[in-house]
This record gives C-alpha cells, sequence and structure tokens, in this order.
C-alpha cells in the first residue's frame, strides 16, 4: 500500500514542480521545447565511440536545474529508475567490440567499453533533459507546445490523456490494494489466482473512471482545446534562449572542446 502511494505522490512531483516561478518556468514552452529537441538530436548524432566531445553537454540540463532550482535528487532518482534500459541497450557491446581501442600502461580498453559508456552518457544527457523540461513546463504544457508547433491536435491530446490516464490507474489501484488489505486483515501478498481477478478489476474500474471523467470535463465545457495558466507568446527572452543554446550545441559538435584544451594545456606544459 505504501509503495502505491509513494508512486502517486511521485508521479504528481512533476507537475507540481512545473508549477514554480523561475526565469525558466517563465519562458514559452515552445521555446523550451525547440531547444531540448535540438538537444536531444545533436547529443544522438555523436559516433558510437565518442565521450570527451559529450561532457560539455552536461552544461545545458545542469544550468536549468540550477537556474530554474529544481530537486538534484528527485531527478537523479527518477533517471536510475530508467537506467536499467540503457544497461540493457549496451551491456554487450563489450563482448561483440573487442578490439582494442585505448591503452592505459598494462591495461587495454576495447571498444564495446568505450561504447557502452558512450550509451550511458548519451542517455544521461538526454533523459534529464527530458526530465528537466516537464519539470519546468509541465506535461500539460508539452503536449500544448507540440499542437502550436504544427503537431495535429489529437495526437497532442492521446499523449495528454494517457499521461493522464496514469494517475486514474494507480487511484484504482490505490483502492484495490486498500480493499483487498481491510478484507484480509493485512495478512499474506495475494496468490496468482487473485492477483489475475485484481488486474482484471483495475482495468474495469479505470476505464469505467475514465469514462465518468470525460463526461465531466464535457459538463465543464471541454472543446478540445489546450489552455495553460501562463500566456503562451514568443518574445525577446524566448529567441535568445533558443538560439543561444542551440548555437552552443552546434559549435560543440563541430569542435571537440575538452580535446582543443588538452591540446592546448600539453603545449603549456612543454
Amino acid at each position: 500500500m505504501a509503495k502505491i502511494d509513494s508512486a502517486f505522490f511521485d508521479i504528481g512531483t512533476l507537475d507540481t514542480l512545473a508549477c514554480r516561478d523561475s526565469a525558466i518556468h517563465r519562458l514559452d514552452p515552445r521555446a523550451k521545447l525547440v531547444t531540448t529537441l535540438v538537444f536531444i538530436l545533436v547529443v544522438v548524432s555523436f559516433d558510437r565511440y565518442a565521450i570527451s566531445a559529450l561532457l560539455p553537454f552536461g552544461l545545458f540540463p545542469l544550468s536549468l536545474i540550477i537556474l530554474a532550482d529544481l530537486p538534484p535528487g528527485y531527478l537523479l532518482k527518477k533517471l536510475l529508475l530508467a537506467a536499467p534500459f540503457a544497461l540493457c541497450v549496451g551491456i554487450f557491446n563489450p563482448f561483440f567490440d573487442r578490439q582494442t581501442l585505448l591503452q592505459f600502461g598494462p591495461l587495454a580498453v576495447s571498444g564495446g567499453w568505450v561504447s557502452f559508456a558512450s550509451i550511458l552518457l548519451r542517455f544521461t544527457l538526454t533523459v534529464l533533459a527530458a526530465l528537466v523540461l516537464i519539470a519546468t513546463t509541465s506535461f500539460t504544457g508539452v503536449c500544448r507546445a507540440l499542437e502550436r508547433l504544427g503537431a495535429p491536435k489529437v495526437f497532442a491530446l492521446q499523449l495528454l490523456f494517457l499521461y493522464r490516464y496514469l494517475f486514474v490507474l494507480i487511484d484504482e489501484a490505490q483502492r484495490l490494494i486498500r480493499a483487498h488489505a481491510l478484507r484480509s486483515f493485512g495478512g499474506r501478498r495475494p496468490g496468482m489466482k487473485v492477483f489475475g481477478h485484481l488486474i482484471g478489476q483495475l482495468l474495469l474500474r479505470t476505464l469505467d473512471r475514465a469514462e465518468r471523467i470525460h463526461l465531466a470535463m464535457l459538463c465543464r465545457g471541454f472543446d478540445g482545446e489546450l489552455r495553460l495558466l501562463r500566456p503562451a507568446r514568443i518574445g525577446g527572452q524566448e529567441i535568445v534562449f533558443t538560439l543561444g543554446w542551440s548555437a552552443l550545441f552546434i559549435a560543440l559538435r563541430l569542435y571537440n572542446f575538452p580535446q582543443l584544451l588538452g591540446r592546448l594545456f600539453t603545449e603549456f606544459a612543454r
């Protein structure tokens, strides 16, 4: 029961963070969405052995976390929650790519380990940037930005309803588990047969609850338009934000600044 409750409040934390007031929160959602998409596209465009060239890209999510006053511990927890997917993607690279790529004295590092580290680094940067986007914009703001940028309205609405359906699902799961715990007097966990019945009841109850919510929305005048509390407009701050960060991303893609600094430091050391 406690795990379900904590999961519910954990999902709602991103929406709570998006209600804060900061310079990043006040930016138009379209500017933040476009900048984040450029960031992700540039990061994933590197070759599989790139590591040092990716390190400066951490400046973008870290800067937004500081300026928006987001809790790093919470974002790190969400990042670690999705980390197994990246591990499953790259864990077999060291077994297939055994060619030595780096040599540190007697220690030889194969290309598989380098590509594995590159996958983890790119995963960290892109997922962290996406979490920061939602934590400063809200999922509703992201869907609204997609619609304003030309995405089909049906797609944006379905994406938003899919996200909101998670809250309905978890809420109904809370009710089922609480009812089972009261009727079993805190006994052992339900077996597979009981668990199957609970899953079926959960599906039926969430569908019924979702239908009631939809009817309530229609009664309150819902017409398919996504509306935000903050007025959406593109101003000078949004243009500077988007063009400034995008120019930095392209510069970091064209030039390996850590490698250039290393060469410069080596020349001075001589």
